[in-house]
């Protein structure tokens, strides 16, 4: 029985335990089904149980060694992750750019961080792709222990995670794989390759492009160190069971058909707008970030005019270029507002 099912047959439970809501106080009446589902683990008989059937069937849909469930983002998996296979003293080789949590996991484990750079696309404004050649000097140079990689970017740019594993084993380092926004990858062909079983811990957090809800994420991990010990120390002993059951419900829509057809349109939806405002310039090798350039316009200048003049809010945005994201909630109509406004800025301009 997975966490779906468990949340199901305690419903209709009279129960004299916490949370002291009871299933019955709803304060915010907006959250009336979070409510009536939000259960702690003292109430169903061995929830770990239903939570760990969940994982396993997880990890046999993406093809991992382990799959953890997540419900303080990917932060939490990079902590782990970098706690699991570093320790006192040790090198941690990461991004000096990097999401903070990098850092932090570096000084939580004890280790230390040593940093390497990104090459800036000028053409766009943005961090480039993490060079596997560059990697390797610093392995060649540092006695290190694990390396950070985050692919793709926030712009979605994916470097070549395959090489870079292969210079890691070679020189004996771990290799962890930021992928916060690629945790669609796995379920299309027509997406960038996923890091998910190439390096030896990949994070994805499920919120930022695969419609699961905050701060709903994933950690796949394909070695054999012990990842769950090392969230054991980061993590509640009070779970959110509804965050929980939400992860096994996303995962199960992502691998099922409805899933894969709602992701291909997408897909075909994006390129169809790519195609149509052939006068924009598109960059980034993950269509679901809409990176774009308008000539005579600065990024900043596009996002201004885009919010100001049509409503349209971006992710991102510097001197040279403007990045949209995009994810499973984005629908062909909102596709169609943002290609209308891009189409209209490209005629005046």
């Amino acid at each position: 029985m997975g966490l779906l099912n468990l949340l199901r047959k305690n419903c209709n439970k009279t129960l004299f335990t916490t949370p002291s809501h009871s299933q019955s106080l709803f304060i915010y009446h907006k959250l009336r089904n979070l409510y009536k589902l939000d259960i702690s683990e003292t109430e169903v008989h061995d929830p770990q149980a239903a939570l760990l059937n969940a994982e396993k069937r997880a990890a046999e849909i993406y093809k991992t060694v382990i799959t953890k469930f997540l419900t303080n983002g990917s932060t939490s998996g990079i902590l782990a992750s970098v706690m699991a296979c570093a320790n006192r003293g040790d090198e941690v080789l990461i991004w000096k750019n990097s999401h903070p949590c990098h850092k932090n996991a570096v000084r939580l484990a004890g280790a230390n961080p040593v940093y390497y750079d990104i090459e800036t696309d000028h053409d766009w404004g943005v961090p480039s792709r993490t060079s596997p050649d560059m990697i390797e000097s610093f392995l060649r140079s540092h006695n290190i222990k694990a390396v950070i990689v985050t692919s793709p970017t926030y712009e979605g740019y994916v470097s070549d995670i395959k090489s870079i594993k292969e210079i890691c084993g070679k020189y004996g380092a771990y290799l962890i794989v930021d992928e916060a926004h690629g945790a669609l990858y796995p379920f299309s062909d027509r997406l960038p390759q996923s890091a998910i079983n190439i390096a030896d811990f990949t994070v994805q957090s499920l919120h930022k492009t695969a419609g699961g809800l905050n701060p709903t994420a994933l950690l796949h991990c394909n070695c054999n160190l012990d990842v769950e010990k090392s969230l054991s120390l980061i993590s509640t002993t009070s779970p959110s069971y509804p965050l929980l059951a939400s992860i096994e419900a996303n995962i199960n829509y992502l691998n099922s058909q409805r899933g894969r057809k709602a992701l291909n349109i997408l897909i075909d939806n994006i390129s169809d707008l790519k195609n149509r405002c052939s006068k924009i310039e598109f960059g980034g090798d993950d269509i679901t970030k809409i990176l774009i350039k308008v000539k005579g316009l600065s990024g900043y200048a596009l996002s201004d005019i885009l919010f100001d003049k049509y409503k349209i809010e971006d992710e991102k945005t510097n001197e040279i270029s403007t990045m949209l994201l995009c994810g499973l909630g984005t629908s062909r109509a909102k596709l169609y507002r943002l290609e209308k406004a891009l189409l209209h800025i490209v005629k005046n301009c």
